[in-house]
C-alpha cells in the first residue's frame, strides 16, 4: 500500500523513551480499492427511508452511559430515527430497554431522563412497573380483552461494554460480543469503564450523520482545516488499520510532537515547539535542550497535564499512549478514542427523516486515578445553532478545534448537493477508513439495481 514519503508512525514510535504496547505495533491495511463511491448516501431522502428499514433495527449501538442509570429507577430516553426506547435500571438492578410506545393508544411514555417508580401513560394512565408487567388499567372493567401478559412492555436486547450501555431493536440478534468483535482486546489498556464523563455537549450539524462521522476519521483534513497544527502534528504520518475480517471496526494512530511531512523541512524542533506554546500544549518559553527533540519535549509536558488535571500516574504508559491519537471507529456512528492523550467521544445521528441534518454529540471520558472515588457525571449540554463548542469550558483546548471541524462539515453537505458529479473520489490509503465504512454500510444497506 503506498503512503506519504518519510518516516512512517512505527518509525516515529521506534524512537520513544518509553515503549508503546503490543496493541500499538500491529499493523492492517485492507486493500479496498480506488473507484469513487456514490454519493446519493449522503443526499436522498429514501436513503434515509432505507437506512431506517435495513441500518438502524440491525446494529447493536450505543444508547448512553451506564452512569446515565446507575441506580434503580434511573431512566432515560434513546431515540434513533422512529425508533425511541425507555432505557432504566430496575429495582433489582438489571437493564432493561423497552419500546417507548404505550400499548393502548400508543402514546409516547416518556420524553427524557429521570428517576421512576413506574412508567405511567401521559395520555389515559395506563401504567408499568420497572419490570415491565402491566401494573393499572384506569376503568379495567371496560377492557375485558386486555391479558396482563400480553401487555408486558416490548423490549430491545440490551448489554454493556467499556461503560456504555448498548441496545440492539432485534431480540433475535447475535450477543453484543460477536458485534464488537475484537475491539475489547485493543482497550484492555485502557479500559473505559474507569473513566467518567468529564463532558457532554449535543447540537445540531446540518449535515448527513455520515458527512459528520467521516470528518474525524482521517487527518487528510488537517492541512485544510486545522493547518495552524502542521508545526507539531504528523497528519501524513498517520497510520491506518483495515483489519479483512473485522467489519465493524478500525483504526487510525497519529503522531503528535513531530511536524508534517507538508512542512518538515521547514521545521526545527524549537521552532514546533515554539508554535506548540501558543496552543498550551507546552509552556510559553519552553526550550528543546540538546539531544531532545520536539516530540519529547511535548510528551514530557502531556504527562505532567495529565497527572495535574486528572491525578492519574502515567509512569506505566508508553509516550505514544499519552501524546498520540489513538482513535477507533464502531460501526455505524461511533469513534472511540484510546490512550490518555485524547479522552474523546463522538457520535452522530439522523436528525429524523432530514438527509441534511444530524444530532452530534460530544464527550470527555476522563481516566479515574487508581483508588479514587468516581465523580459524579458532567449534565448533558445542549449548544444551540449561535453557540460554539469552544464556549463550553470543560471542552477545554478541544473546543476550538472541533468549531473548525463544526465550520466545515456543512460545507461539504452544501457542495455535495450542488455538485454535478454521482460520485466522490478518495485517498486509497488516507481515507481508507471511509470506505471500509461505507463497504460495511452497503452490507446493511445494499444499493439497488438500478442506484
Amino acid at each position: 500500500m503506498t503512503r506519504c514519503p518519510g518516516p512512517s508512525y512505527q518509525d516515529i514510535i521506534d524512537a520513544d523513551a518509553a515503549a508503546p504496547p503490543a496493541v500499538l505495533r500491529e499493523t492492517s491495511t485492507d486493500s479496498l480499492g480506488a473507484h469513487d463511491l456514490p454519493v446519493d448516501v449522503y443526499l436522498s431522502a429514501d436513503y434515509v427511508r432505507r437506512e431506517a428499514e435495513e441500518l438502524w433495527p440491525k446494529v447493536w449501538q450505543i444508547a448512553g452511559r451506564v452512569e446515565d442509570v446507575a441506580n434503580p429507577g434511573d431512566s432515560f430516553v434513546y431515540d434513533i430515527g422512529e425508533n425511541s426506547l425507555i432505557i432504566l435500571r430496575t429495582q433489582a438492578g438489571e437493564l432493561r430497554a423497552y419500546h417507548n410506545s404505550c400499548l393502548h393508544r400508543g402514546t409516547r411514555l416518556r420524553d427524557g431522563a429521570g428517576s421512576l417508580e413506574r412508567i405511567r401513560c401521559p395520555f389515559h394512565g395506563f401504567t408499568w412497573n420497572l419490570e415491565g408487567d402491566l401494573a393499572d388499567v384506569p376503568c379495567r372493567w371496560d377492557f375485558p380483552l386486555i391479558e396482563d401478559d400480553a401487555f408486558h412492555l416490548p423490549e430491545a436486547q440490551i448489554d454493556t461494554w467499556g461503560g456504555f450501555v448498548f441496545v440492539h431493536l432485534d431480540p433475535e440478534a447475535a450477543p453484543l460480543e460477536d458485534y464488537l468483535e475484537d475491539l475489547p482486546r485493543h482497550f484492555e489498556r485502557w479500559p473505559l469503564e474507569e473513566r467518567f464523563v468529564a463532558a457532554r455537549v449535543e447540537r445540531r450539524v446540518t449535515c448527513n450523520w455520515k458527512i459528520a462521522i467521516e470528518a474525524f476519521i482521517e487527518t487528510f483534513h488537517i492541512i485544510g482545516v486545522h493547518a495552524a497544527n502542521l508545526p507539531f502534528f504528523g497528519d501524513a504520518n498517520s497510520q491506518y488499520d483495515v483489519w479483512p475480517d473485522q467489519r465493524h471496526h478500525d483504526r487510525m494512530l497519529n503522531a503528535s510532537g513531530v511536524p508534517s511531512p507538508h512542512i518538515r523541512h521547514e521545521m526545527s524542533d524549537q521552532r514546533a515547539i515554539d508554535i506548540a506554546a501558543r496552543f498550551g500544549m507546552v509552556e510559553p518559553g519552553t526550550q528543546v535542550p540538546e539531544g531532545a527533540t520536539a516530540r519529547s519535549v511535548m510528551v514530557e509536558a502531556s504527562r505532567k497535564r495529565i497527572t495535574d488535571s486528572t491525578g492519574v500516574d502515567t509512569s506505566g504508559f508508553g509516550d505514544a499512549e499519552v501524546q498520540d491519537v489513538i482513535q477507533y471507529s464502531l460501526f455505524p456512528n461511533i469513534v472511540l478514542f484510546g490512550g490518555l492523550g485524547s479522552p474523546l467521544f463522538y457520535r452522530a445521528r439522523p436528525d429524523g427523516d432530514d438527509p441534511n441534518s444530524c444530532l452530534f454529540e460530544v464527550m470527555l471520558l476522563q481516566p479515574i486515578p487508581e483508588g479514587a472515588e468516581r465523580p459524579a457525571p458532567a449534565k448533558r449540554r445542549w449548544l444551540e445553532e449561535h453557540e460554539k463548542w469552544g464556549d463550553v469550558p470543560e471542552l477545554s483546548y478541544f473546543g476550538p478545534v472541533l468549531d473548525e471541524d463544526q465550520d466545515i462539515m456543512p460545507r461539504v453537505q452544501r457542495g455535495l448537493r450542488a455538485s454535478r458529479r454521482p460520485g466522490i473520489s478518495l485517498g486509497v490509503y488516507q481515507e481508507s477508513r471511509i470506505r471500509h465504512f461505507r463497504r460495511t454500510l452497503e452490507e446493511y444497506v445494499p444499493r439497488a439495481e438500478s442506484d
